[in-house]
């Protein structure tokens, strides 16, 4: 596409809804387009990167990577969480290669030097000759890991990995502000049978378009469109946050004699059959109701491949005993079951961008505003279209 053609594309998404265009299909195809993300989407802000109860305990430490880059979860001594550039600071081997525990410092397999859970050069095995272990020329000072400025919010790890970012507790304020009822939960993740994991044949962007919007229900969820239809949801739209949708009507049944998980206390009487799912930019799916609360974090694995990692989380100790072990089994098949109808639609989508005669389509003004809303944000972020 040329250039100027390229930036028209890219200007009239921010267009009124009615007249708006999408973001150009290159964005989902080219093989570049990811490189360009990095920059100017995932290192330029916050985004998700994992979750606490992957690494529970200090000591324990969880090796993840973000396009290829690697990166390192890792709960200190003091329980705090945090999270470094995975690569010896000497020759640049990769440090944990996979999840660990117990760990009292962090060891390179290459030439054993050392770091404490802090990330400081602790040891440098025969640095000085063989049994020496210290040089004069050589100061241990400034050479430990590096370190990503990080947050955690819900159990939900966000990094910065450019370190330019506004304070976390300003990015996350307009969230916590709409989910303050929520505030003072405990959240509990409700263990193996609480997790599930998807790999899509599709961009991550895609994804995230598809969630934020109701107006797929009837054709793509008619088993959850049966209760909560499209005329008893409402948009969510936070611009340059967020964007979703919310349910009036939320009352899934999980047993057949009735029985439910037990709900946060004092919660206003309107969540009672309220339910909202969020789109929080760029990564992250959330979805919270009076008696749990889930999140969906999405690892774009290539342009046209992205991992789904789901984390359910209770508000009640209750609903994580022994006895509610086939309500939430029934209750991770439902998001699965859910989740599993979205990737028909989005490999859809992805199969569709490689067509010459779509690059962009257009949004419905009643039922597409969230998803508007989120191509206002990439655009903004992205520029101009990558050439094909």
């Amino acid at each position: 596409m040329p250039k100027q053609t390229a930036d028209a594309a890219m200007s009239s998404i921010d267009r009124p809804i009615s007249m708006a265009c999408g973001l150009p299909s290159a964005w989902y195809t080219v093989a570049g387009a990811l490189e360009a993300e990095f920059e100017s989407i995932f290192s330029a802000g916050w985004f998700c990167l994992g979750f606490g109860k992957d690494i529970p305990k200090p000591g324990d430490a969880k090796p993840v990577e973000l396009l290829g880059r690697p990166l390192l979860l890792l709960r200190d001594r003091s329980g705090d969480i945090r999270v470094f550039h995975n690569v010896c600071s000497h020759r640049g081997m990769t440090l944990v290669q996979q999840a660990t525990s117990k760990l009292r410092v962090l060891r390179c397999p290459y030439h054993h030097w050392c770091y404490d859970l802090s990330g400081a050069l602790s040891a440098t095995p025969n640095v000085g000759g063989a049994g020496v272990h210290e040089h004069a020329e050589f100061d241990t000072s400034g050479k430990g890991l590096k370190e990503v400025r990080s947050a955690v919010w819900f159990d939900l790890i966000f990094v910065d990995l450019g370190g330019a970012a506004e304070d976390f507790d300003q990015f996350i304020a307009p969230l916590n502000s709409r989910w303050s009822d929520f505030a003072d939960a405990q959240f509990t993740h409700g263990g193996d049978d609480s997790s599930g994991r998807l790999e899509v044949g599709a961009n991550w962007k895609l994804a995230v378009e598809n969630y934020c919007e109701s107006y797929h229900l009837p054709s793509i969820h008619p088993g959850l469109n049966s209760y909560s239809r499209l005329e008893d949801h409402y948009d969510l739209m936070e611009p340059d946050r967020f964007s979703g949708q919310g349910s009036h009507v939320y009352q899934p049944m999980l047993s057949e004699d009735g029985r439910s998980f037990n709900s946060l206390s004092g919660l206003p009487d309107h969540w009672a059959t309220r339910a909202e799912y969020i789109s929080l930019y760029p990564n992250v799916l959330l979805g919270i109701h009076h008696d749990h609360f889930f999140a969906v974090r999405l690892d774009p694995i290539s342009i046209a491949k992205t991992a789904e990692e789901l984390e359910i989380y209770y508000m009640a100790e209750a609903s994580v005993a022994g006895d509610c072990a086939d309500l939430r089994k029934s209750n991770l098949r439902l998001w699965r079951q859910v989740f599993e109808e979205d990737v028909f639609a989005v490999e859809g989508m992805q199969a569709g961008r490689r067509s010459p005669a779509f690059n962009g389509g257009a949004f419905s003004p009643a039922m597409d505003r969230p998803t508007h809303c989120f191509h206002k944000w990439l655009a903004k972020r992205l520029g101009t279209t990558p050439a094909r």
